[in-house]
């Protein structure tokens, strides 16, 4: 009679669990702060090196010292723990850190929080882009992207419906500025139109960027400032962007009329340069003299 071998096979090790995105983003963070921390050397923050320093660093004592938070708590961070980050602190670690502008919006992102001082440049606005809108200053022009901020403009643009330069460049948003800003608002002539096209453009763009910290704090801003906004998004109407003809009031030159063209400035619906061309003679000529009064005004 046979006698069958008794199975000692050891059972699989279950697989762990995929991480989430959240957790990810907790990762790359700690692995970013101490990689910078690890690279700036005491003197750049002003601090002595002394003759018992094992690391051409700083220490994480250090930078939540010059950070003004708990060593514990810039440990667990540097951990990957899953913590809450205030924007006032990744604020003082970008400080602390020296990141330029593109590593700060980096930590703002991985950190899932909007950056309450963003960079007032854009990668978009190459010195080609510039010059593209300087050359066409008696066109009113600019560069936005599909959130609608304004990243870039020309000086006729900059007057064709407020003064653009004294704006705040947090502010510097079509949409937020068409619902929320007197003068921006009294420029455009049929602005009910106008709100309901652009807040469906804005809807359709939003589907891809649901998650994004600066796209729902621009929504929430929108939503907390504007009545008129909150009626025309609750329609939940989409649209797409298009060429179309729009007037406006300008206080310095009276009404232009003009053609609206995006042409875009990648594969994807991003960064887009925005122009608006004269539809007649009489706006030329006006257009011409909103350009004269820019010129005189810089």
């Amino acid at each position: 009679m046979s006698i069958m071998a008794e199975d000692t096979a050891v059972p699989a090790r279950e697989a762990a669990p995929p991480r989430t995105a959240s957790a990810i983003r907790r990762h790359e963070l700690a692995a970013f702060l101490r990689h910078r921390r690890e690279h700036i050397t005491p003197e750049r923050v002003g601090l002595p090196r002394g003759t018992r320093r094992r690391t051409p660093g700083l220490r994480r004592e250090e930078v939540a010292q010059l950070s003004a938070v708990g060593v514990t708590w810039y440990t667990w961070l540097e951990q990957g723990r899953d913590i809450q980050v205030s924007v006032q602190v990744l604020d003082a670690l970008a400080r602390t850190l020296l990141l330029d502008p593109i590593e700060r919006t980096h930590l703002f992102r991985l950190a899932g929080a909007v950056d309450p001082a963003p960079a007032t440049t854009c990668p978009s606005i190459t010195p080609g882009v510039r010059q593209v809108l300087d050359r066409m200053e008696s066109i009113p022009a600019c560069v936005q992207n599909s959130r609608y901020d304004i990243l870039a403009h020309n000086r006729t643009y900059g007057l064709l419906l407020c003064d653009l330069d004294a704006v705040p460049p947090e502010d510097r948003n079509a949409m937020l500025l068409s619902y929320t800003h007197d003068e921006w608002r009294s420029s455009i002539v049929h602005l009910e139109e106008v709100h309901r096209l652009m807040a469906a453009r804005f809807r359709a763009s939003m589907a891809g960027h649901l998650s994004e910290p600066a796209w729902k704090a621009l929504l929430k801003r929108l939503r907390t400032e504007s009545a008129e906004f909150r009626e025309v998004w609750d329609r939940h109407e989409v649209g797409a962007s298009r060429p179309r003809r729009k007037e406006f009031l300008n206080r310095y030159v009276g009404r232009v009329v003009v053609d609206h063209t995006d042409l875009w400035l990648g594969p994807e619906q991003g960064p887009r340069l925005v122009t608006y061309t004269p539809a007649d003679d009489e706006s030329r000529l006006r257009l011409e003299k909103l350009h004269a009064i820019a010129l005189e005004r810089s």
